[in-house]
């Protein structure tokens, strides 16, 4: 009796043990998912707002991945074109247009290499995550470069994916107006619990690959200094063994390496089936450019632009294969660069305190540039386009740096207002010179091509203070001096190329052709083309009619000639082969460098400069790069370049880029239909 009595109470006890241990488990479990929810209220309500807005099509998310997924359609290729076909409501495995795009016709990068390819039909998918970097190099400065551009490879990759990311503080910061924004709305698309659960355990979808191992291999130059010599040739191959995508890029620079990978990143694409990134099972691709010099000049003194802005553009420059960023840094109406020496420019000329570039902004957009392959080229235009900036020299007793500021009528004088222009018999005003040049070589690093300006002298403002002077002989006079004073500031070294832009002024033949380069921008027929060439000089062109993108808005005053027309389309830019319209024979095409697109920014400010740059510039990237034969008609561009140029559009707005929409929608989904 006594022993049931225990049996019993031991059993009520063991009871209430595993009750208050389930209860304890319970209560463990709800406080683990409140604090779950808790700490992913912010995504959960944001997904549920992201879908309220989809409800009402008259509000937009402005924060939402700015290529849309399209499940109302598949597609599939015919003829080598992709057709779309509805999928509406349909089970089964939808084929996306980037995956058709990519594997219907032709290979669809931009700019189109020079050389051999070869595309697998055959494609993997895979996530960021599985890439992994192997650099193959007996150059420590190399190696170093490379893997810091590696890095910045991934961070692009991860937006295609549509990642969030956590960059390194040591990095050079990306725009928050552009690609950060972007990246912290990266997963709109995914389910709730998807979203919540997935972040929580950190669950990812997996491709059928397990490993993309990527090896760069540079063995012969280890210089990084940026050259018209540098060697920008690369061979990308990849290849599959089992469930790892083994890619080699081999080149003989740094610089011929940073290409192929610009090239891979382009043989890469998100699927918004899967979610996953994608690439071909097999690939080769041999390139090298056509042109040396591939320019993008963009005026930073009729209107300022963020470092921020200036950084995106030489993102787009690095994928398009550009590889010179002109800065035009100064000019009459603005002087925004804070001298070390001389801080009294900025503080007469610049617009405001804060629409300014100090030492460490020039070397900071250098330093991004060259991760990736785009060497910065600054420019302190003189004598002329020099305003209120230098009008200081009395105060500090050294005499009139510039005349004819503010003078009117300003049409006398200048090209548009304000006037200005150096003082060519003040010793004072090459000095000033020299330390800026100085100051620049040292920020953006050694070069052999660096640009003096030179261009628009008016004569007459000269003439109203040296009237018995040979005005012609005194713009020669300050050009050499100002020639002399940049090789003071490089160590006594002169760069091997010193450009200035082209004039009345240039023909005199008073500038030594074995060291001057003229960037010629006048029209394509004008004969300066041809004195220029037969003078022995080396040549950039940027002629107006056709690679100047700030053409074609209209008069910015109500007086005077102020605007260049019509506008310059993409296919303007692309059409444009100077070299073979002048028919140049061998001799004559070698002193061709390359060619840069201009603009200039009266009517353009940080607002618009996405849409008026791209995808324009793109088109001269192929042209310089590629140089494709052309026998269509005027303005005629295949329909294939089509193809190319709207995908490429399509992979700048995916980083961030405001690129302008070059037809609509419809033509993009439906590829030849429209052309």
């Amino acid at each position: 009796m006594l022993l049931a009595r225990r049996l019993r109470y031991l059993y009520k006890m063991s009871l209430a043990v595993s009750l208050r241990r389930a209860l304890l488990a319970l209560l463990s479990g709800a406080i683990f998912i409140l604090t779950v929810l808790y700490w992913n209220q912010g995504t959960i309500k944001t997904q549920a707002y992201n879908e309220a807005l989809e409800r009402h099509p008259s509000h937009r998310d402005a924060s939402a991945f700015p290529i849309p997924v399209e499940k109302s359609w598949t597609y599939k290729c015919e003829n080598d074109r992709c057709m779309r076909v509805g999928h509406h409501g349909k089970s089964g495995k939808r084929v996306s247009f980037i995956s058709c795009s990519m594997t219907c016709g032709d290979i669809n990068i931009w700019p189109h290499p020079t050389h051999k390819h070869v595309l697998s039909p055959h494609t993997h998918s895979f996530s960021v995550d599985d890439v992994q970097l192997q650099v193959d190099t007996t150059h420590r400065e190399v190696r170093k470069q490379l893997q810091t551009v590696f890095d910045w490879f991934l961070k692009d990759l991860r937006q295609i994916q549509r990642l969030d990311y956590a960059g390194s503080g040591s990095e050079p910061a990306v725009s928050e107006s552009s690609s950060s924004k972007s990246r912290r709305h990266t997963q709109q698309d995914s389910e709730p619990a998807a979203t919540l659960f997935g972040a929580t355990f950190g669950a990812k979808q997996a491709g059928d690959l397990s490993s993309v191992q990527v090896k760069i291999a540079v063995h012969k130059s280890g210089d990084l200094n940026f050259s018209l010599d540098n060697d920008e040739s690369y061979y990308l191959t990849s290849n599959t063994d089992g469930h790892r995508l083994l890619v080699e890029i081999t080149a003989n620079s740094y610089f011929g390496a940073r290409h192929g990978l610009s090239t891979l990143q382009q043989l890469i694409w998100f699927d918004d089936e899967d979610r996953l990134l994608h690439t071909y099972a097999s690939s080769k691709v041999k390139d090298a450019p056509k042109f040396r010099y591939r320019g993008l000049m963009l005026d930073t003194s009729r209107h300022f632009f963020s470092v921020e802005a200036i950084k995106r553009t030489i993102m787009a420059m690095g994928l398009a294969k550009l590889n010179r960023f002109h800065w035009h840094l100064t000019d009459a109406q603005s002087f925004p660069y804070i001298s070390r020496y001389y801080p009294e420019l900025a503080e007469h000329g610049a617009y405001s305190e804060s629409e300014t570039y100090t030492e460490q902004d020039v070397r900071e957009v250098a330093e991004f540039a060259k991760i990736y392959g785009v060497q910065v080229i600054p420019e302190i235009d003189a004598p002329a386009h020099a305003g209120n900036g230098w009008d200081w020299g009395p105060k500090r007793g050294m005499g009139e740096l510039a005349m004819c500021i503010n003078q009117q009528p300003w049409s006398f004088y200048c090209g548009e207002p304000p006037c200005g222009q150096l003082n060519p018999k003040n010793n004072h005003t090459y000095l000033i010179l020299q330390r800026l040049y100085e100051e620049l070589l040292q920020q953006t690093g050694p070069t052999d091509l660096f640009h003096l300006g030179g261009d628009e002298v008016n004569l007459d403002c000269w003439a109203q203070y040296f009237n018995d002077t040979d005005l012609r002989g005194m713009w020669c006079d300050f050009m050499l001096q100002a020639m002399a004073r940049l090789k003071v500031a490089n160590n006594g070294v002169a760069p091997k190329h010193v450009a200035v832009w082209s004039s009345a002024l240039t023909n005199t033949k008073c500038l030594p052709n074995s060291q001057f380069a003229v960037q010629v921008w006048g029209g394509s027929t004008w004969q300066e083309n041809y004195d220029l060439l037969d003078n022995g000089y080396n040549v950039i062109f940027s002629h107006v009619d056709a690679w100047y993108l700030d053409c074609g808005f209209g008069s910015w005053r109500a007086t005077g000639e102020a605007a260049c027309a019509p506008y310059r389309t993409w296919q303007n830019v692309y059409k444009h082969r100077p070299w073979e319209r002048m028919r140049l024979d061998k001799r004559r095409k070698k002193q061709v460098l390359g060619g840069e697109v201009c603009m200039w920014t009266e009517q353009v400010d940080e607002n618009q400069l996405d849409n008026r740059l791209w995808p324009r510039s793109a088109a001269l990237a192929e042209r310089l790069w590629t140089d494709p034969s052309d026998d269509h008609d005027m303005d005629v561009v295949p329909p294939e370049v089509f193809r190319r140029i709207s995908l490429f559009r399509n992979r700048l707005v995916e980083l961030g880029i405001r690129a302008e929409a070059l037809f609509p929608k419809y033509c993009a989904q439906n590829p030849g239909e429209c052309i």
